[in-house]
């Protein structure tokens, strides 16, 4: 259920590659492929009041793995990020707790 929520790569960049981007963190973190999630955000960012590009960034949402497997994903993403054209970006890890992830009304822990 890994979600990988994306702001600031245009969406044609983003489609571009996802299927192989999927297809290398299936063997990484050993789910089935359709437990991911990429999820496109929209965003502009605003500074001294002047509309600006977001500034690349990913965010993956899900249950601790490791600091193993989260390298090894952090790594998938950037080379991803590097093949469709984004050189500079910025991933964040969040992760969930069983206790107070729940699915249509159950907790995982």
């Amino acid at each position: 259920m890994p979600q990988i929520k994306v702001r600031g790569i245009a969406l044609e960049q983003l489609c571009g590659g996802s299927k192989e981007l999927i297809d290398e963190l299936v063997k990484v973190v050993g789910c089935p492929r359709d437990y991911f999630e990429l999820e496109y955000i929209e965003s502009v960012a605003i500074r001294d009041g002047l509309i600006e590009n977001a500034y690349p960034f990913i965010e993956v949402a899900w249950f601790d793995r490791g600091l193993e497997v989260q390298d090894k994903v952090a790594d998938i993403i950037t080379r991803f990020a590097h093949k469709i054209g984004v050189q500079n970006l910025d991933i964040a890890f969040v992760c969930f707790e069983g206790r107070k992830y729940y699915e249509n009304g159950k907790h995982f822990g």
